[in-house]
């Protein structure tokens, strides 16, 4: 099937459990208000296992999530089997690549949740994803991303070392912990990425009985190149804000979050 891989195929079995845990991930309100606030349909690309897309269905709010990878949306399917049929009957998914998806319905809101637009390394795959977003907006409709504001020390420093980052107990489990680990690969300053590995080992007391691992690549963008991204799509700024509590977008942010509108 077109636009389908078998990329996240080690994450996408953690991937529920392991954000369940993750302190400092507070997008999910954001999402919900905006969506009650414009109301459906809406438009999810890059919407994994559910995390923003399943709690908007069960708000009753009519969605369409598309990703490309096949793990991911393998585990949203077995999620969306467990919900009550009128949740299930609001919820419509795709495989598709963000870069050349197109449907036939035209939304309210089209969003890209915590930071698929990350995992677009070149302009013009930036650029097709928004051309993307762009061709599924109504007249009216409002696309929404985030994506992190860089930290530069941050960014270079910490090559090659492993840091653990999140643990969790297994639920049919509770004796078996999983801890996942980070170690920064490599960065490249002129195309703006940067090379990472995530390490899952799961133990059992202290044996250590299962370690796998997944390769992580992400892209990291300046204020001045998105509002050049967006003058060559077509889109202008409605509203933009430095964190998902809405503090302005200033030299204190840690996100770059992005309301636009199809210009006129």
């Amino acid at each position: 099937m077109a636009g389908v891989e078998d990329s996240y195929s080690i994450s996408a079995k953690y991937y529920d459990d392991e954000y369940a845990v993750k302190q400092d991930l507070v997008d999910l309100p954001f999402y919900l208000d905006l969506a009650e606030e414009k109301g459906g349909p809406i438009l999810e690309i890059a919407c994994g296992t559910g995390r923003v897309l399943l709690p908007l269905a069960r708000r009753g709010i009519e969605i369409h999530g598309i990703d490309n990878s096949a793990p991911m949306l393998a585990v949203l399917r077995q999620k969306l089997l467990l919900e009550e049929g009128d949740v299930q009957r609001k919820v419509k998914l795709s495989a598709g690549d963000m870069r050349s998806f197109r449907g036939t319905a035209k939304y309210n809101l089209v969003t890209i949740p915590f930071r698929p637009m990350q995992h677009m390394y070149s302009l013009e795959d930036q650029i097709a994803a928004l051309e993307t977003a762009a061709f599924h907006m109504d007249r009216n409709g409002i696309l929404a991303f985030d994506v992190f504001y860089p930290k530069w020390d941050a960014i270079v420093s910490g090559i090659g070392e492993e840091k653990l980052e999140l643990e969790w107990r297994l639920r049919s489990d509770p004796k078996t912990i999983v801890r996942r680990y980070f170690r920064k690969d490599s960065v490249d300053k002129i195309n703006q990425y940067f090379t990472a590995t995530f390490f899952y080992r799961t133990t059992e007391g202290e044996k250590l009985i299962n370690e796998e691992k997944e390769p992580l690549k992400m892209a990291f963008y300046t204020y001045p190149q998105c509002l050049a991204l967006f003058k060559l799509t077509g889109l202008h700024i409605v509203e933009q804000y430095g964190s998902f509590s809405k503090a302005p977008l200033d030299n204190d942010a840690e996100q770059m979050i992005f309301l636009l509108r199809k210009a006129s």
